[in-house]
């Protein structure tokens, strides 16, 4: 069985009072392995971002690393809430890289009525300036990145549906079709029976592609979970691991803003090691591990 190792009990990367922009809450965020510096592009809130506590704004922050464990950030935001969409600011960034390009798809939170949310898209070629490609798909919809590169020729999207994951293809990152489910929520699961969607972007291995995903119960909140997808069809699940490979435990990930919460936005792979960033109960970040060659699927 599949499972993942902490590197640390304790967060990598909590809350910044000094900052007022990131002083609610650090969490969920993208990660890129580059010129041998991990980048951590996070969400941040400058107040928690539970519900009752107030109406609070995102931003994205940006912190690096040379070991992957001990970050240093920068000061200012790289989004923030400054265009109408965004009212409330970018949430949950997840980033690849095709042709030299690096492609942030985030959730555009606007806030404004019921399901003023949208899929929104930024580029950069320095994971430090982004600029706006503006809405992927103009409905309520999130939990979304691109594959690393296309597939028959074809841009290939992840999104999320309630309760299940979808796939679309594109051939110029405007117009999205052949919408489909290609993952379901499991009714008869204890961990992923309410809803799906996915962590961070799919990984490409010689087996497959490599698909980290989060379930929520309806007794439970966040766990992850992992599947297999085929290579040349990754509409077609190769395998699907039945126990989650991470769930809340320590004590700041139980207990937060928003309790009994693992969710992830992105990963690395290092010398054969897969490195998995997660957030804990809305509230900061921890990173935890696996080879490569423990992933396995019976």
């Amino acid at each position: 069985m599949i499972k993942l190792e902490r590197l640390s009990d304790q967060p990598i990367l909590t809350p910044n009072p000094d900052n007022p922009w990131e002083a609610g809450a650090v969490f969920n965020c993208a990660s890129v392995y580059n010129d041998n510096l991990v980048h951590l592009i996070y969400r941040a809130t400058d107040i928690t971002s539970a519900g009752s506590k107030g109406q609070y704004i995102n931003s994205l922050g940006h912190a690096i690393s040379r070991d992957g464990v001990n970050f240093e950030r920068f000061n200012q935001p790289i989004l923030s809430n400054d265009v109408e969409q965004e009212t409330r600011g970018p949430e949950d960034p997840r980033i690849v890289e095709i042709d030299g390009i690096y492609h942030m798809l985030y959730t555009g939170f606007g806030g404004r009525f019921p399901g003023d949310y949208r899929i929104s898209r930024a580029t950069s070629t320095d994971l430090i300036s982004w600029a706006r490609q503006g809405v992927v798909l103009d409905e309520p919809n999130k939990d979304a990145s691109l594959f690393p590169e296309k597939i028959n020729g074809l841009y290939v999207l992840l999104h999320r549906r309630p309760p299940h994951i979808w796939m679309a293809t594109s051939e110029d990152l405007r117009e999205w079709c052949d919408h489909r489910i290609i993952m379901s929520a499991l009714p008869d699961s204890d961990w992923e029976n309410e809803k799906i969607g996915i962590a961070g972007p799919p990984i490409k291995l010689s087996e497959g592609w490599l698909l980290i995903y989060h379930g929520v119960s309806s007794t439970f909140w966040y766990r992850l979970g992992i599947a297999l997808l085929d290579l040349d069809d990754p509409t077609r699940i190769v395998a699907r691991q039945p126990e989650p490979i991470l769930e809340p435990s320590l004590e700041w990930e139980v207990h937060g803003h928003v309790p009994n919460v693992v969710f992830s936005c992105g990963q690395i792979i290092i010398d054969d090691v897969l490195y998995v960033y997660y957030g804990g109960a809305d509230t900061a970040i921890g990173v935890a591990k696996t080879n490569i060659q423990n992933i396995r699927f019976s």
